[in-house]
């Protein structure tokens, strides 16, 4: 049995992690972290009465855990990582920190500079359908954001067939529940100002726009517009292609099935992805259709687990050669 630790176990991630961790039959009794040293504290809610530790840098580093979760906001989590790595432990980042190779990306998108840039180059990228190879074996694994999840899963498959027009705009109106802002509470996520309403919002400055472009095979423009539902979890993503010469919504079907047969999280829909038949699986639900010429692809996912804690684990089964539905299914 595995030993792993959940560093920021009391956000929304970190909760869902745990229960995913409950049940998985290669990791034994999980250690929760605070994102901040202090008191020892009973948790509430999910977590039940555990014990959250305060953040220990030390511990972390000790070689006491085989596996640690980062769970923690971009720009302070890197000496979480780092303490973790000389301990030996498969690190899953489920931060924006990794998430750039060139770190001097991640700065443009955040507006300061990496605090440790080798990391960024020693990371592999877990988008685990489409870099399993890349994870296998991987000690440091940058967990995807949840819109740049459900955007690519829908969206690669076509690219690296060639069905996109070379060049073109890619457009994504995506919507997401309020959990995707995190547990930290704001203006825009409280209850007054989210119920009964949906609001665009991040237009032209979301932090997933350049992470998404990044993992584009070939330079497309991208127009990512994300919105908020009044909804706890779930995500839709309807991403808008322009064809490639000659391409055929049955070609694209075609490279969309392909793509994913055999894969047990991933499925194709003849009806449209719904966020409700999603919700609590790490489940993508992908449909695409012919709109006036341009090829449409919707992509339901909930944000909390294939958009966060779910993909997180399945990173780790795959680094740790485990059944990747462990803990899952």
């Amino acid at each position: 049995m595995k030993r792993a630790a959940i560093v920021g176990a009391t956000g929304y991630a970190g909760q869902e992690l745990e229960g995913l961790l409950a049940r998985h039959p290669g990791i034994g009794p999980v250690h929760l972290m605070s994102a901040r040293p202090g008191a020892e504290v009973k948790a509430l809610g999910p977590l039940g009465d555990k014990l959250v530790h305060p953040l220990d840098l030390d511990r972390l580093g000790s070689g006491e855990f085989d596996v640690v979760f980062a769970c923690l906001p971009h720009g302070v989590g890197v000496p979480t990582v780092q303490a973790a790595l000389g301990g030996d432990a498969l690190v899953v980042d489920l931060s924006a920190d990794q998430r750039f190779r060139d770190p001097d990306a991640f700065a443009e998108a955040y507006g300061a500079p990496h605090p440790a840039p080798e990391l960024c180059a020693a990371a592999r990228y877990g988008l685990t359908e489409h870099d399993r190879e890349d994870v296998q074996g991987a000690r440091l694994i940058a967990n995807p954001g949840c819109y740049p999840t459900a955007t690519l899963l829908g969206l690669l498959p076509l690219m690296k067939a060639g069905l996109v027009a070379a060049g073109s705009r890619i457009v994504v109106d995506a919507k997401s529940g309020v959990s995707g802002a995190g547990k930290s509470p704001s203006g825009i996520t409280l209850y007054g100002n989210v119920d009964s309403t949906c609001r665009a919002y991040g237009v032209g400055n979301h932090r997933h726009s350049p992470e998404i472009a990044s993992r584009f095979p070939a330079k497309h423009p991208l127009s990512f517009v994300p919105h908020l539902l009044p909804m706890f979890r779930g995500m839709l993503a309807t991403i808008y292609v322009e064809p490639a010469e000659g391409a055929s919504l049955e070609g694209a079907r075609s490279a969309l099935a392909e793509a994913y047969t055999g894969e047990s999280f991933v499925h194709l829909l003849d009806e449209q992805p719904r966020t409700g038949a999603v919700a609590g699986t790490n489940q993508c639900h992908l449909n695409i259709a012919s709109v006036s010429g341009a090829f449409v692809v919707t992509s339901a996912i909930d944000n909390l687990v294939k958009g966060a804690a779910g993909q997180a684990v399945q990173n780790m089964n795959v680094a740790l050669g485990y059944d990747e539905t462990w803990g899952l299914a």
